[in-house]
């Protein structure tokens, strides 16, 4: 078991461990200085400010050498990019989940069909995947909309990135929303410290993880490359 401040993470998650009810802004505090192994979030992406927040949060929280991987709607790019390099953290590559079904972009008022999302790279000094990545993902079919809202995303971009970025350690993710990155974490078999400010949204993503089977074994890291 892991001590990560006053939150106990296990490697398989239950219905009271990992996900906690309340801002994140406040919740990050008590997160000790590189502490934290991996960040994977989705902000909600008109809200400019929360990825400034992020930076500056992550590169304390962060250990040495690690990465920031945080979603990004097309039209905010620019803007996104800037809050996070003013926040501290160095660009490092942009990721795109392919979707084989375009739909309308509501940042295009409807006239643009968008077949990418994208997943921005930050870093915390110089950071690297313990194994060989794509830049492009596709998901083969829409997020499950049982866990949130209409923008829920397909759990296969996630699967990859996330089993390539960590071995192990923890990953934080302070924007979880339906729990799409604590549940993947539970079936690759890694902790993590999630954040959820709707009491229903977090209850739901509670139940998400605890339906999402665990791995039959968690594996060694030279056995890593084989599992994944």
């Amino acid at each position: 078991m892991i001590h990560l401040g006053p939150y106990l993470l296990g490697p398989n998650e239950t219905e009271n461990n990992g996900i906690y009810t309340g801002d994140a802004k406040e919740l990050a505090l008590a997160i000790p200085d590189e502490s934290v192994d991996l960040i994977f979030c989705d902000p909600i992406y008109d809200r400019i400010e929360d990825y400034r927040w992020l930076a500056e949060t992550a590169s304390r929280v962060l250990v040495q050498d690690a990465a920031c991987l945080v979603w990004c709607g097309i039209g905010y790019l620019p803007d996104a990019i800037q809050a996070l390099q003013e926040g501290g953290l160095s660009f490092k590559w942009q990721m795109v989940a392919g979707r084989p079904r375009g739909f309308p972009s509501r940042y295009c008022m409807n006239r643009v069909f968008s077949n990418w999302q994208s997943l921005l790279w930050f870093e915390n000094g110089k950071s690297w995947p313990v194994l060989t990545i794509s830049d492009l993902v596709f998901s083969n079919n829409p997020g499950s909309m049982m866990y949130h809202e209409s923008w829920a995303k397909n759990i296969n971009p996630f699967i990859h990135w996330l089993s390539r970025f960590l071995d192990s350690g923890v990953v934080l993710d302070p924007f979880t929303g339906g729990g799409t990155v604590p549940a993947v974490c539970k079936m690759l078999g890694r902790r993590y410290l999630a954040f959820e400010i709707d009491p229903d949204v977090a209850q739901r993503a509670r139940d998400r993880v605890r339906n999402t089977q665990p791995p039959l074994f968690v594996p060694e890291p030279e056995q890593a490359a084989l599992w994944t």
